[in-house]
C-alpha cells in the first residue's frame, strides 16, 4: 500500500497565496504546508512511496521534491494532471488509475488532519471491504460539506454536497484508503463520471460505484479537529489546528 495525494487545484480562493503555488503548498504552520502534514502522517503509518497528482503549478512541487522525499523519508512519483485547470478532481483522481493497483491511501491536497485518520482506515481493513471513507460523524453539517448517508450492513448510500444536513450520516473529509481489487472498477467508474461532466467530483465517481452495486465502506474518525482549506478562513482555522500535530 503507498500513499497517493491529489495536488492539482489551483484553490483561487486563497490567492494571493495561490498565484504561485498550488493550494497544497500554501504554508499552515511555518513552512509546513497541507503536503508536508500529509507526508508526515504517510510516514507515521509505514507508507514510504507516496504518489502526487500534480497540475496547477506543478514546478513549485517538482522543485521541493527531494527536499520533502529526504525529510519525510518518502519516494515522491509526480503524476501530470493535464486538465488541472479545466476539469475537476474525477479526472485528478483517474490520472492515478495505474497506481491504485497497489493499494491507497488518498488523501486531498486540501485536507488538514492528524495521523489518527489513517491508522482509523487501516484499523477498519478486513473482510470483504474495498473502499472505506473517512468519516465525521460528529461535525454540524452545513451546505458546502461533502455529505454521507451510510445505511448499517449496506455502507454509503449517497455521497453529494446537494443534500439537507439532516439527512446525512456524517462529512466525507477527503481521506480514503483504497484496496487493490478495487482499482479497476473504480477507474472504470471515474472515467464514466468525467466523461458524463468534467466539472464533477471523484466523489461522483464514488456514488457511481455505489449505483452499480459496488459496496463502499465507512470508518468514523471520532472528535478529531480537521478542516479542508478552500478560504482564508479556512486556512486560519487550518493554521490553528496544524501548530497542534
Amino acid at each position: 500500500m503507498i500513499g497517493l495525494v491529489l495536488a492539482a487545484g489551483a484553490g483561487r480562493r486563497l490567492r494571493p497565496y495561490t498565484d504561485t503555488l498550488p493550494k497544497a503548498l500554501v504554508p499552515v504552520d511555518g513552512e509546513r504546508t497541507v503536503l508536508d502534514l500529509t507526508l508526515g502522517n504517510f510516514a507515521e503509518v509505514g507508507l514510504r512511496d507516496v504518489a502526487v497528482v500534480v497540475g496547477y503549478r506543478a514546478e513549485a512541487v517538482r522543485e521541493r521534491q527531494s527536499v520533502l522525499e529526504k525529510k519525510y523519508g518518502v519516494t515522491l512519483h509526480l503524476i501530470d494532471n493535464d486538465k488541472a485547470e479545466v476539469w475537476n478532481n474525477a479526472y485528478s483522481l483517474w490520472c492515478a488509475r495505474d497506481v491504485l493497483t497497489d493499494g491507497v491511501i488518498l488523501a486531498n491536497g486540501d485536507t488538514v488532519h492528524p495521523v489518527s485518520v489513517e491508522r482509523t482506515l487501516l484499523d477498519a481493513r478486513g473482510g470483504d471491504k474495498q473502499i472505506i471513507l473517512a468519516l465525521d460523524t460528529v461535525k454540524k453539517l452545513a451546505d458546502e460539506e461533502m455529505k454521507v448517508v451510510v445505511e448499517p450492513g449496506r455502507g454509503m448510500r449517497r455521497i453529494t454536497k446537494l443534500m439537507n444536513p439532516a439527512d446525512a450520516s456524517g462529512e466525507y473529509i477527503g481521506v480514503t484508503l483504497i484496496e487493490p481489487a478495487a482499482a479497476a472498477p473504480l477507474a472504470d467508474a471515474l472515467k464514466a463520471t468525467f466523461e458524463r461532466d468534467p466539472d464533477l467530483y471523484y466523489e461522483d465517481g464514488y456514488q457511481e460505484l455505489v449505483d452499480r452495486g459496488f459496496t463502499i465502506d465507512t470508518a468514523a474518525i471520532g472528535e478529531v479537529p480537521w478542516v479542508e482549506i478552500d478560504n482564508h478562513d479556512d486556512l486560519d482555522r487550518g493554521r490553528e489546528i496544524a501548530c497542534r500535530y
